[in-house]
């Protein structure tokens, strides 16, 4: 993978399988690869900021990002502190990576109101712009108020915000307010459609498109699409992913799996998506077949790629090195 037109070549993180406390030499490894950021997640494992704040001591030379937080299941106040903290331990290196999430983490897992997710979501950019400019506010944002807080500690260097969407309405929000946009179960063509509407709100201003990529490095086409279909309906039952592919034209193709599920046949949705869907959303092969594949979304305006690895039948330090732009 050669690093896209901004220079940078991301990767996420943490590991699976490895302990936080071994990824010193990770990390390490990473850089060494020509790798330039690492991205972190935010559902049922780690939190999405302590692996960056591992990195931040670790290696100082490395972008950091959080692929996302939700807005949701921190108070807009410790958001902000956390937030900061981050950027102030790694200046000028640091994303804020926002979203909705869904209503599995935010009302199943964590007890909260999931509504308004569009406006939740608008209102906590604003708060973090006056939060990160040292300002004392009180103000009623519309999903949330906040009265008498004043950020103490101010990073030296602001922190970009990023905002992950997915249909027009967020994609306009991201270049309309944010600094840019955080991609998610697309195909490289996709990306094209999609970098068009932050475009559009963004009105010739520049803006960072980061997208993790599912990648299952395996040669073998049946295992992978295995894991792939796996993978699919875990996350594109999901309203807001459905939706999201509804719009990008692709309902009809997994309409049968949308029905299978529905009906509680789990089996029956898994062989309901058709091949060439997996082929689309989910990068899989040699890991030079992977490597080109992932190049088609940085070709297609991906400015960070930050592809998640899922290596079978090779170890992950070969995936790792074999998808760096070192091996490129």
């Amino acid at each position: 993978m050669s690093p896209s037109p901004s220079g940078r070549a991301g990767i996420t993180i943490p590991f699976e399988g490895v302990p936080l406390h071994a990824h010193r030499e990770w990390y390490a490894r990473l850089r060494d690869l020509g790798y330039t950021d690492l991205w972190s997640a935010e559902v049922d494992g780690a939190d999405g900021f302590t692996p960056l704040a591992l990195a931040a001591a670790w290696e100082p030379s490395l972008h950091l990002g959080v692929a996302i937080t939700p807005v949701y299941t921190r108070g807009p106040a410790l958001l902000a502190q956390s937030l900061a903290a981050l950027a102030d331990a790694a200046p000028g290196r640091v994303a804020c990576g926002l979203g909705a999430s869904s209503e599995v983490i935010v009302a199943n897992w964590n007890g909260l109101v999931f509504e308004r997710q569009y406006q939740r979501v608008r209102d906590t950019v604003r708060f973090l712009r006056l939060a990160f400019s040292g300002e004392k506010i009180t103000e009623d944002f519309g999903t949330f108020s906040v009265k008498g807080f004043k950020l103490s500690r101010v990073p030296e260097q602001l922190p970009p915000i990023y905002l992950a969407a997915l249909r027009p309405g967020m994609l306009h929000l991201a270049g309309r307010e944010a600094d840019g946009a955080i991609l998610n179960w697309l195909s490289a063509e996709d990306v094209r459609t999609s970098v068009a509407e932050v475009e559009k709100a963004a009105q010739g201003a520049a803006r960072e498109i980061v997208a993790r990529i599912f990648v299952i490095v395996c040669e073998d086409a049946n295992v992978a699409r295995t894991i792939g279909r796996r993978m699919i309906t875990a996350y594109l039952n999901v309203e807001a992913y459905a939706e999201f592919h509804r719009w990008l034209g692709r309902g009809p193709a997994l309409q049968g799996m949308w029905d299978a599920w529905a009906a509680g046949d789990r089996k029956g949705a898994l062989a309901a998506i058709p091949d060439e869907v997996v082929d689309e959303l989910v990068v899989h092969g040699s890991v030079d077949a992977c490597r080109a594949h992932v190049q088609r979304y940085v070709d297609n305006g991906v400015t960070v790629a930050a592809p998640m690895l899922i290596p079978v039948g090779i170890d992950l330090a070969d995936a790792v090195a074999g998808l760096s732009p070192s091996a490129g």
